[in-house]
């Protein structure tokens, strides 16, 4: 996700002063407006960034954290690991941390991202702006107050390009099965989900209205429409899906 965001944040114009401390270069794309570090150790003394960006497994979090105790209070420090709590920061950074804890999802490496996140109480206006400015130019942003919500967010969002790729996979799995050939099959089931999206985003209807307008004929929309919807099957599994992530992010705080 570090990357995915380094690369929407470089195609968006968004290079000031951009250090990325990454031990294995060789997984990014090379970046000549970078400045690539190997260990934080190698940081220039005074260097002060605006925004330290957390981008690491939840699970290594803590030992990461210790390297940047001396910029707490100084820069915004902006989490996008799943699961760790604004307190697990504050706990090593101290009580005058400035820290907003973020999800992001895969998209926004081109810039059509959605995003929403938590700010603590120490962090000031001009720093929420700030986390505003750098998750919102890759996307969509939103401020929420619960830090419950964010597992959710993850969960849906954060999760949810994995659940697109799955029905791309579906539809064309049961395309093939039909009788399409194998290739002409995948490729009108990631066209279709791809200019759907593209055509939501200028749509002035709501999704449910815009299924309606497809299913009014009595055709074949409404008959594969009438299959999902049977017992609430398609509603039941992706809640189920979304309900499982959730969890699983909250047992990360743990």
């Amino acid at each position: 996700m570090g990357g995915a965001l380094l690369n929407g944040w470089l195609k968006a114009g968004l290079s000031r002063e951009i250090v990325v401390i990454e031990p294995n270069r060789g997984a990014l794309a090379d970046h000549a407006a970078v400045n690539w570090l190997a260990d934080a150790a190698q940081i220039p003394a005074g260097f002060t960034p605006d925004a330290v960006v957390l981008a690491v497994k939840p699970q290594v979090m803590d030992s990461v954290l210790a390297a940047y105790t001396s910029l707490a209070g100084k820069s915004l420090f902006l989490s996008i690991a799943a699961g760790r709590t604004l307190a697990s920061y504050t706990k090593i950074l101290g009580k005058n941390a400035a820290i907003v804890r973020a999800m992001p999802n895969l998209p926004a490496s081109i810039g059509m991202g959605a995003s929403a996140g938590l700010a603590n109480t120490q962090t000031s206006p001009a720093q929420r702006a700030l986390a505003e400015k750098i998750l919102g130019v890759v996307g969509d942003f939103a401020w929420v107050e619960d830090e419950s919500l964010i597992d959710i967010v993850t969960a849906l969002s954060g999760s949810g390009p994995a659940y697109v790729f799955m029905l791309v996979e579906a539809m064309a799995a049961a395309g093939e099965k039909l009788g399409l050939p194998p290739g002409l099959s995948m490729r009108l089931a990631r066209q279709t989900v791809v200019g759907t999206g593209a055509f939501l985003q200028s749509a002035k209807h709501s999704t449910a209205e815009l299924c309606d307008d497809m299913t009014r004929i009595k055709g074949t929309t409404e008959a594969g429409v009438n299959q999902l919807m049977a017992d609430e099957t398609f509603a039941k599994l992706i809640f189920k899906a979304i309900e499982a992530a959730s969890k699983r992010s909250r047992e990360l705080a743990q």
